[in-house]
């Protein structure tokens, strides 16, 4: 099979690129910019940014699947003045730019990698989102990739091209970077964290099991048109998480049990409310739907994905 991949010098691009070439298909992968061939069976495509309205119709030759994993992707700092805006160009407009184009030049299925917070932003303890809820999007990259969906879904209904949709949560890896690294790194470090005594529930997924799956969404026939979510199937508070990141590291967890009621105070005073959130409250996903509809079970543990996580960043944690 010939899949395009974009976004592919990413994070989850580039694990997606060399997980399709170990299994056998053949890649034509898209970057924004020219890079070094990192894998060298790979055909790689310069497309430019974005936002910029670039021209798929050379890189959509013979192709049979896009998957399409570059976006506009969700920051705690954002800079624009129109938050909304920057996310719908790109992760609206160019998205369905693409797949217009990717109909047109008779591609079979187009799999968008979307996000869980287009299903919404957080959970209750033991209510997890489904694939099939109606979805509730709180902030503009949640909304942008809600209306990216809607549209594409439309134009498969208009064209035949198939679409598949997964939403995944935090993704960890080889190569993270973000809030999960900067955890590592305060783990690795050995620092006292007051985060000892939380009892929320958050979903996560290694990115060997999210490639996994997309690998069987590219051709698996029960996957045209839906929605699916993705985890590790276990579901960790912020504690037994910092507690696996240590184990994996082995090292000791410093964590101090502060109450979360003053936690969630020393947030609100620091104006830190929304990374309180991501520590201290839930997002839970069932992914009951994904096991039953695609056959499919997470082939790795949290514990196998931290300790290869861990393998990737030990030089930065130790330096």
């Amino acid at each position: 099979m010939r899949v395009l991949v974009t976004g592919a010098s990413g994070f989850l691009g580039s694990a997606l690129v060399t997980g399709l070439i170990q299994k056998g298909h053949d890649v034509v992968a898209t970057t924004r910019r020219a890079v070094s061939a990192p894998v060298q069976a790979v055909e790689y495509r310069v497309v430019g940014d974005l936002d910029g309205a670039p021209e798929w119709h050379s890189p959509l030759q013979n192709i049979d699947v896009v998957v399409h994993t570059a976006a506009r992707v969700h920051v705690m700092d954002e800079s624009s003045r129109d938050p909304l805006r920057a996310f719908r160009q790109v992760n609206v407009f160019a998205t369905l730019g693409l797949a217009r184009q990717a109909a047109e030049a008779g591609v079979r299925r187009f799999v968008f990698i979307s996000s869980i917070k287009a299903s919404g932003e957080q959970t209750r303890p033991g209510t997890p989102f489904r694939a099939d809820d109606i979805p509730d999007p709180i902030d503009p990259y949640g909304i942008s990739k809600l209306e990216a969906e809607v549209g594409l879904l439309a134009l498969a209904a208009r064209t035949g091209m198939e679409v598949v949709i997964v939403r995944p949560p935090l993704v960890y890896g080889p190569g993270v970077k973000g809030n999960f690294a900067s955890m590592i790194k305060l783990v690795g470090r050995g620092l006292p964290l007051p985060l000892g005594a939380i009892h929320n529930k958050r979903s996560l997924v290694g990115i060997g099991n999210l490639v996994d799956l997309i690998t069987r969404c590219l051709s698996h026939p029960a996957a045209a048109n839906q929605v699916f979510l993705v985890s590790d199937g276990q579901d960790l508070s912020t504690t037994e998480l910092l507690k696996g990141v240590a184990e994996a590291m082995g090292k000791p967890a410093r964590l101090v049990p502060v109450p979360v009621g003053m936690l969630q105070l020393g947030a609100t005073l620091l104006g830190k409310q929304a990374m309180a959130q991501r520590l201290l409250g839930s997002l839970q996903v069932d992914i009951s739907k994904t096991r039953e509809m695609l056959g499919w079970t997470p082939p790795y543990q949290v514990e196998e994905g931290l300790k290869h996580c861990f393998q990737s960043i030990n030089n930065q944690v130790t330096a």
